[in-house]
């Protein structure tokens, strides 16, 4: 802590005033720039003489100070690893600097720094030294109180802090030994000091029912609790639909939109409708997609708009979830509940018999839910329209089956578009009453899903077409191709099993397409499908549209999910804008930081923006829109990797009595420590360490993906058939150690064989215009004509898919470790965790979202592109 009862600028912001200014400065003069009042300036002179000292600063003849190298020191954020040492990304988009054990002494994962290039090491990566810690991200710390010799330390759950927090005497409070506790930093590590805290919340024993939950949240930080001004605000909405909020709305209330959900689902974020409609000379469908009309309750810049943007997506646990939005709004006022009206914003297409979009428009409207469907339900009336189900469902059957049709329809225009479709098995977790598993399970995907999935999809492209052709900037989810250095690795790859992919430097989707066509029926298609997922990159949210490439779609952003996806509401905000004749501009609400500091991509806008010599407004426009995409992707994978977390907890605590059994696997990785492998029927995955594979020395080929042995030519690769015996768990680290109890199935490449030395014998290849909206030709209510105006674009053709989108410890804290049943791993940190299902599109944003975890209490979502 400081000894100054007065903040001392940090060196970046004396740097900065340093940066600005047209010529050299006094001390006074920076310490004026800086506000700083005359009575609390010793502590600004020494630090002052400190950068004088570390040549960051330099004084001229006249006594002034000048940056002694402008561009020598960078800035940077700390990304720590569990052995110890550590990265820096810097904010240049430069490359990473490696941080080694004595830099990370001073620092905490996710700090903010100021660093210089100190040289390179073995391997010739770029190495850091940390010049000063700009700002702290850590306030408080979750993990178990434990005695050690006398002395009570905090032992961190989140390994990539390898600091152990210091507990003085009478800061414990009423915590025990061996409990989870969350602790406040009092003092930040140093070179010379480890970290000093008091124990702010006992959270309880580590084996408490939800326990997991609890320390996922604090550990990734994930925001559980709305403030006052939150639940204050949402109080004071309505238990209902009001006359005045059906003004300015088309009223669809008896047309039976229907929703089509999971059968753990709680809210209700889209309804469907569908009938036969005239499109010139042909017969096509008209579909409506209602969604939840929430930035009609959610005010932009409120307490409720606050919270949501902090939040930016709900997180989806066994049992639990943490909505974006309090409970009155997401399962509520918001939520399409069947027989209560509801405010929604719809798009309303007319899509033509080979599934285009002909026509779209975008208007607000009031609904009355006919049905609250699930998958299993509708999936049972479309496999037997004369069943008990169907009857039951009478008066919507002619309805379901018009989305049948238009599915199969938008289905067959998805394959000629060459969208890439991953067939992953998805799984659930059942737990019990205690909150342990009981079950996992895997979750069958039938029409039903497919059919909403393609209803999202369309209207997710209608928003982001309309967006364009008003020239409304907004987030995209944006996808890009595959990286040159993936795609190399893959083409090696497939070389070695006798397969290629088309499209040279640059494949399409549908090169994709085409050889997931080609190794379907193989045995090793899971193996091949991951290794396509893999060299694909991570979908993200951008201004800048780059196209969808897993989805093959030339534009494309987030639409129909506002209730558990900021993002989404983002979109609202910007259609509701344009029917209204406005340019949107979001702001920052009051109190809120965004997860990531100015990324290099907005320092670089703005600097086209200066030699542009864009207006102000617009500078802040365009980096205010970069930084929410960056904002909610970051938070999206706070909510996945807390989601992963917890079902990693859970799966080991689900094998700690299990120690000894044997089960059969596959070997789902392969890396340089080992293999992966994930037991059958349990969809549970585990190492065994390449010290278990025999008493020969084994290479990691990278290129094949395999282990091979140099003396008795055994090698271990993906999809191979193993046997293994459960051997250690260790639930502080997330992970499950198998042995091999039976030699596998493996392939031998001994010299005698006569196989190729390469890659041995590859696996066997098996051989118009539409001049107005009609009226339903089916029976039902037809929905009426609607004004014309507003965002009607009948005759107007979105813009064709393109293929090709543009590239975007001591001795005795160790002792006592392995005391409490945590030895040390023998397997590196960098090791795989297990792997959560993410659906189809795993790579490309999931499909399923942070779903999937399904249970008694759970919440299964529809897919998330």
């Amino acid at each position: 802590m400081s000894k100054y009862p007065y903040p001392i600028p940090s060196r970046e912001e004396i740097l900065g005033v340093l940066r600005t200014a047209d010529s050299a400065l006094s001390a006074n003069d920076i310490a004026e720039a800086l506000a700083i009042k005359k009575q609390e300036r010793e502590g600004f002179f020494k630090r002052l003489a400190a950068m004088e000292r570390d040549d960051q600063i330099r004084l001229d003849r006249r006594g002034y100070y000048q940056l002694t190298h402008p561009s020598n020191f960078i800035a940077g954020r700390v990304i720590g690893h569990r052995d110890g040492y550590g990265f820096a990304v810097r904010d240049d988009d430069g490359d990473d600097l490696f941080l080694p054990t004595e830099e990370m002494k001073k620092v905490m994962h996710n700090d903010r720094v100021l660093l210089r290039v100190a040289g390179y090491d073995r391997r010739g990566r770029p190495e850091g030294h940390i010049v000063e810690v700009v700002s702290r991200a850590n306030t408080h710390v979750i993990g178990r109180l434990l005695n050690e010799n006398g002395v009570m330390v905090v032992a961190p759950e989140d390994k990539r802090i390898s600091h152990d927090i210091l507990i003085p005497p009478r800061a414990q409070g009423k915590a025990k030994v061996g409990q989870v506790v969350s602790v406040e930093l009092t003092d930040y590590p140093s070179r010379y000091s480890q970290p000093i805290g008091r124990v702010s919340e006992v959270l309880g024993d580590i084996d408490d029912p939800g326990m997991e939950i609890e320390i996922a949240v604090r550990k990734y930080g994930v925001p559980h609790q709305f403030s006052a001004e939150a639940l204050a605000a949402a109080g004071a909405l309505p238990d209902e639909v009001r006359a005045p909020d059906l003004r300015h709305r088309i009223d669809l209330r008896d047309v039976p939109l229907v929703t089509i959900d999971g059968e753990d689902a709680r809210d209700f974020d889209d309804a469907v409708y569908c009938e036969p409609a005239k499109i010139g000379r042909t017969n096509g469908f008209r579909l409506l997609v209602a969604i939840a009309d929430v930035s009609h309750y959610v005010a932009a810049g409120g307490p409720l708009d606050a919270d949501a943007l902090t939040r930016s997506t709900s997180v989806y646990f066994p049992r639990r979830v943490i909505p974006m939005l309090p409970e009155k709004l997401s399962n509520g006022l918001c939520s399409l509940n069947p027989d209560v009206d509801r405010c929604v914003l719809v798009c309303d297409a007319l899509v033509a018999p080979n599934g285009e979009v002909k026509a779209y428009q975008f208007y607000p409207a009031v609904i009355h839910s006919a049905a609250r469907l699930t998958y299993t339900e509708v999936a049972a009336v479309l496999g037997n329209t004369k069943g008990a189900e169907a009857q039951r469902r009478a008066t919507l059957l002619p309805h379901l089956q018009n989305l049948y049709d238009l599915y199969k329809v938008l289905a067959k225009a998805r394959k000629s578009r060459g969208a890439i479709e991953f067939d992953s098995t998805e799984t659930y977790i059942v737990c019990n009453a205690q909150g342990k598993i009981e079950q996992i399970l895997p979750r069958t995907r039938n029409d039903a899903h497919r059919l909403i999935e393609e209803c999202m999809l369309t209207a997710n492209v209608c928003a982001a077409d309309f967006l364009k052709r008003h020239k409304q900037p907004g987030l995209y989810r944006i996808h890009a191709g595959p990286s040159g250095e993936r795609l190399q690795v893959l083409r090696t790859f497939l070389k070695t099993l006798g397969l290629s992919l088309g499209g040279g430097d640059e494949p399409a989707t549908s090169d994709y397409s085409e050889l997931m066509t080609q190794i379907e029926s193989r045995p090793d298609a899971p193996m091949l499908q991951t290794m396509l997922l893999r060299s694909m990159q991570q979908a993200v949210y951008s201004p800048d549209n780059i196209g969808h490439f897993g989805l093959a779609y030339p534009a494309y952003t987030h639409f129909t999910s506002p209730i558990r996806r900021y993002p989404d509401l983002l979109t609202h905000r910007a259609i509701k804008a344009i029917l209204a004749g406005k340019k949107y501009e979001p702001e920052i609400p009051a109190g809120v930081e965004l997860t990531t500091g100015l990324s290099p991509h907005a320092r670089k806008l703005q600097k086209d923006d200066d030699k542009n010599k864009k207006s102000p407004s617009a500078k802040k426009r365009d980096a205010i829109w970069d930084e929410l995409g960056l904002h909610c992707s970051a938070n999206e994978r706070r909510a996945d990797e807390a989601s992963r977390d917890v079902e990693a907890w859970l799966k080991c605590y689900f094998m700690r009595d299990k120690l000894g059994e044997e089960y059969g696997g596959t070997v789902s990785a392969v890396t340089s420590f080992g293999i992966f492998v994930q037991l059958d029927d349990l969809f549970i995955e585990g190492l065994v360490h390449v010290t278990e594979l025999g008493s020969d020395y084994f290479q990691f080929d990278e290129v094949r993906h395999e282990l091979r042995g140099e003396r008795t030519g055994i090698r271990y690769r993906l999809t191979d058939r193993v046997r293994v015996q459960v051997s250690r768990v260790d639930l502080d680290a997330r992970k499950i150690d198998f042995r091999l109890v039976r030699e596998p199935n493996a392939r031998s490449l001994a010299k005698t064989s006569g196989r190729s030395e390469r890659g041995g014998a590859p696996v066997p290849t098996p051989a118009a215009g539409t001049p107005g909206i009609a009226g339903s030709a089916s029976a039902g209510p037809t929905i009426r004509q609607l004004p014309k105006g507003g965002a009607l674009l009948n005759g107007v053709q979105p813009a064709p898919a393109g293929k090709r989108p543009a590239k975007p410890k001591s001795a005795k804290v160790k002792a006592a470790r392995a005391e409490r049943g945590a030895a040390p791993a023998k397997h590196s940190g960098s090791g795989k965790a297990p792997a959560k299902r993410q659906g189809g599109q795993g790579g490309q944003g999931g499909q399923g979202g942070q779903g999937g975890q399904g249970g008694p209490g759970g919440q299964t979502k529809k897919p998330r592109r």
